[in-house]
């Protein structure tokens, strides 16, 4: 009876119900917005280290994150691989280099060079053609979202990176990364555009053998490495993905944004319940006169509030949702995980119960003989 009594109430007072739902929609959709372009930056901090295919990387020591090591020895391939718990260890090496576009004009692109022909931190999906186009020495991929930055080119097409010869073989999707478009080529033609110098690479990547225990795998590893860092793949992404977090401003700039979605929806929830129960009042002290209780008017304002908060939920989720299929495609990078949505569902819900405790404090002030006056 009570949760029906509110339900009236929300039916009936529709402009301020309206209101009300506006601060849930605006909860939702701002604070989702903002996290699913947050998810997705993240993602491209850290693609090359998530999409490895790797079980640990071999990278030299005070590395801070997986962009910003030096260079070391292809010597500690062998070291790796004589481990019973490795099943293969593969170089990786990554470089900068400007792409020649067809005008004449350059665009600087990173370079990630692999083994043939396990390919290993090598590109993980295609739109166009796949992996084995990598095997051609001159053979490169770009990104479906970058072809336009790198001025349109064709498949086949021929052109140059760091004054090197190089031919367009795939096209990836969503092979992109944080600083900046990726290019895939084989371990010799990275080695040219780059000019490294023979043996050295930017990591080594380590798989082990099925069914061990990775952790205590993880520690032989590195036992035997004594000169370079060893990183679980997990631990190398968190590592990156914080790295830029709290040295780009990244952190600041969308925990700030989303405290603002978060207070502009509690403040117009509060306002429009507070107006509507200040509007009820004299209802909820006829309540109280025919017999009410405290409780009995607490579980009403309480229930509106939940009525209103469902109804949001519905609403934003569907235009977030919206937003998130329009923009799959596009250059915005945007990711929202499996186990974000109920968080934000039961802190929206929270948001609003606790902006509906103003209003709450003025319906129990209510007064049953306010109604005789």
């Amino acid at each position: 009876m009570r949760s029906l009594t509110a339900l009236r109430m929300v039916v009936h007072d529709r402009s301020s119900t309206a209101g009300a739902l506006l601060g849930v929609v605006a909860i939702v959709f701002l604070v989702g917005q903002q996290l699913s372009i947050l998810f997705g930056l993240l993602n491209y901090m850290s693609v090359l280290v998530d999409h490895s295919g790797a079980d640990a990387w071999i990278m030299s020591t005070n590395v801070r994150n997986a962009d910003a090591g030096n260079l070391i020895s292809g010597r500690y391939i062998d070291r790796a691989m004589g481990l019973a718990d490795v099943e293969w260890a593969e170089p990786v090496l990554i470089g900068n280099g400007l792409f020649r576009t067809h005008d004449g004009s350059f665009e600087s692109v990173r370079v990630v060079g692999s083994r043939r022909p396990r390919l290993a931190g090598g590109p993980w999906e295609f739109e166009k053609l796949d992996e084995q186009a990598l095997l051609d020495l001159e053979s490169v991929t770009v990104d479906r979202l970058d072809i336009t930055k790198l001025g349109n080119p064709l498949l086949d097409q021929v052109t140059e990176i760091g004054d090197r010869r190089v031919r367009l073989r795939a096209i990836t999707a969503g092979a992109r990364g944080f600083q900046g478009t990726l290019v895939f080529a084989s371990l010799e033609k990275v080695k040219e555009i780059a000019r490294t110098p023979p043996g050295r690479y930017s990591a080594i990547l380590v798989r082990f053998r099925p069914g061990i225990d990775k952790v205590a795998a993880l520690s032989k590893l590195d036992s035997v490495m004594p000169e370079h860092s060893v990183y679980g793949t997990d631990e190398l992404s968190r590592l990156t993905q914080r790295y830029y977090f709290t040295n780009t401003g990244i952190g600041g700039s969308f925990g700030f944004s989303t405290i603002i979605a978060v207070l502009i929806g509690v403040v117009i929830i509060s306002l429009t319940m507070y107006a509507s129960v200040l509007s009820r009042s004299r209802d909820f002290a006829v309540m109280r006169a025919i017999g009410g209780r405290r409780r009995d008017i607490a579980v009403v304002v309480i229930s509106e509030a939940l009525i209103i908060s469902g109804i949001g939920l519905f609403v934003g989720f569907l235009m977030l949702a919206t937003l998130l299929n329009a923009t799959r495609d596009s250059s915005i990078p945007c990711f929202f995980p499996a186990q974000v949505p109920p968080l934000l569902a039961g802190g929206t819900v929270l948001m609003s119960l606790i902006g509906s405790l103003i209003a709450l404090r003025i319906a129990l002030k209510a007064e049953p003989a306010s109604v005789f006056h």
